[in-house]
């Protein structure tokens, strides 16, 4: 039967159990609750919503279904943008060449998680349900709404690797970028995880676990379910302190913490960090039975690598602990690299509606790709395991 998509604007318009059983892959930021919680607090925009008392968020939902039957077999989750900030592969300079050509560049149409750089299916399936069809349907619904918009572009940001390969038959030119990503190899331990590093690294990390854990009293992982009001305000806080201190953007408005806990209260893991019977720090995580996702650090009192601790040890303590695949940590930071994460492809795909700019772009997009291709294969070379190449200590 050939799937029928309609819009809606809103998550609350969708069956949250229909939207969850499509296939999210390991990623958790596509899920009803965590788009609840942005939509419910502000931090995105429904379709038509009428909200003159807060503050435009820039992002605006559309979610395309694809039906048959009266069964949903497909979704993707598509925003309106009229700015580029919260999507962590950036397009500025193109939005500015744009301007410079006297282009409108905005509106845009997203389709990706918001504020989250984080890789993931972005065209959601039912699993075994006829998938080319409904793919074919959803890509064309994506290209339709962003001419009912006119929309200047089409960004699928973070999707697959396979998501890519299928938009570039659709018209779309592909984008590579970089992030640290740690692999699980079968440890037992975080000790099993040192013994692959060089001696060095091995050293160096030890310190580092060892000087953090003893300026605090203690670190412990909280699931959202378990965390009362002043755990979340507190981590609201450390979130706000860390945007203000490093002029970042408060992406996510004040109580999506809260509406997170509630909405995934076994996904969203917290660890909080007491010193003095106070809670100085916190991070915020999500996981699946998949993988780990590190999001949020904050602070309220400095403690010499206390951010290592927190936002990369503890995490990698629990993929270990809970056989997870996979931990990522976020967007950038080649820091990581020396602390066991290691330098991975993600990718995006594009259409540009102007047919000078398009081609433009996607020249650079090449030029891009090999110079991501050449970083990946040097930061390689200085990679902290064993047989990696650069210091000669590969002593075990």
């Amino acid at each position: 039967m050939k799937p029928v998509v309609r819009a809606v604007g809103s998550i609350h318009d969708v069956e949250a159990g229909a939207w969850d059983a499509l296939d999210h892959g390991p990623s958790p930021f596509l899920r009803h609750g965590f788009l609840r919680a942005l939509e419910e607090s502000g931090s995105i925009d429904p379709l038509g919503a009428r909200t003159p008392a807060r503050r435009a968020s820039g992002w605006t939902s559309v979610y395309l279904l694809a039906e048959a039957g009266g069964a949903l077999v497909g979704a993707v989750a598509a925003f309106l943008k009229t700015h580029s900030y919260g999507e962590y592969i950036f397009d500025w300079g193109w939005a500015n060449a744009a301007q410079r050509a006297g282009l409108r560049y905005y509106p845009k149409l997203v389709v990706a998680a918001p504020a989250t750089p984080a890789t993931g299916p972005r065209i959601l399936l039912a699993p075994g349900g006829g998938g080319e069809a409904v793919r074919a349907a959803l890509i064309g619904a994506v290209r339709a709404l962003a001419d009912d918009t006119e929309c200047s572009s089409i960004h699928w940001l973070f999707c697959t690797a396979e998501e890519q390969a299928l938009l570039a038959g659709a018209g779309y030119f592909g984008r590579a970028s970089l992030q640290f990503h740690w692999k699980n190899r079968g440890y037992a331990t975080f000790d099993d995880f040192l013994g692959l590093l060089r001696s060095r690294k091995r050293k160096q990390l030890r310190k580092e676990r060892t000087r953090a854990r003893a300026a605090i009293d203690g670190l412990a992982w909280v699931a959202g379910g378990e965390c009362d009001e002043a755990r979340l305000d507190d981590l609201d806080r450390f979130y706000r302190t860390t945007t203000d201190n490093h002029g970042g953007r408060d992406y996510l408005r004040p109580g999506f913490f809260h509406r997170l806990a509630a909405a995934m209260p076994r996904e969203m893991q917290l660890v909080e960090v007491m010193r003095g019977g106070e809670r100085i720090a916190g991070a915020l995580f999500l996981e699946t039975d998949r993988a780990l996702y590190g999001r949020y650090w904050g602070c309220t009192a400095h403690v010499d690598l206390l951010h290592f601790e927190t936002a990369y040890y503890a995490g990698i303590d629990r993929a270990i602990a809970r056989g997870l695949p996979l931990f990522e940590a976020g967007a950038q930071g080649e820091h990581k690299l020396l602390r066991g994460f290691e330098p991975c492809l993600t990718y995006s795909a594009h259409w540009i509606r102007h047919p000078g700019l398009a081609a433009a772009i996607e020249e650079v997009t090449r030029r891009e790709a090999v110079a991501v291709d050449h970083e990946i294969r040097e930061l390689a070379k200085y990679g902290p395991y064993r047989g990696q190449g650069g210091e000669g200590d590969d002593d075990v």
